[in-house]
């Protein structure tokens, strides 16, 4: 199901803003001209990514800096825990939009 979540207009490059989607903790990430939306609890300890830092295409966590690839939530190298989970992203104009679901995490 997709969910309007934010204007685009919103945030600026780099920028990371929580949303919550049908009861769902997850981050609008945009970077490089896209928009991203991941789970917001690291699934290493689960501290909240709100508060790290993006660049390149990744988020890096705040508690144990490991990073994850925007793109499809692969961690770093080094790190054995589970990847991030992704979820599909529209643009529609100024609407940005997040699918969430069964089918929609990836």
């Amino acid at each position: 199901m997709w969910t309007r979540v934010a204007a685009l207009s919103a945030f600026a490059a780099g920028s990371i803003v929580p949303v919550r989607v049908a009861g769902r903790g997850l981050l609008l990430v945009r970077d490089g001209g896209r928009v991203y939306a991941v789970e917001r609890a690291c699934p290493h300890e689960g501290a909240d990514l709100a508060q790290g830092r993006c660049a390149g295409g990744r988020l890096l966590c705040p508690h144990h800096r490991a990073s994850f690839a925007l793109a499809d939530g692969a961690v770093s190298p080094g790190w054995s825990f589970r990847r991030l989970r992704t979820y599909p992203v529209r643009v529609v104009g100024d609407a940005v939009w997040v699918a969430v679901g069964q089918n929609a995490p990836r």
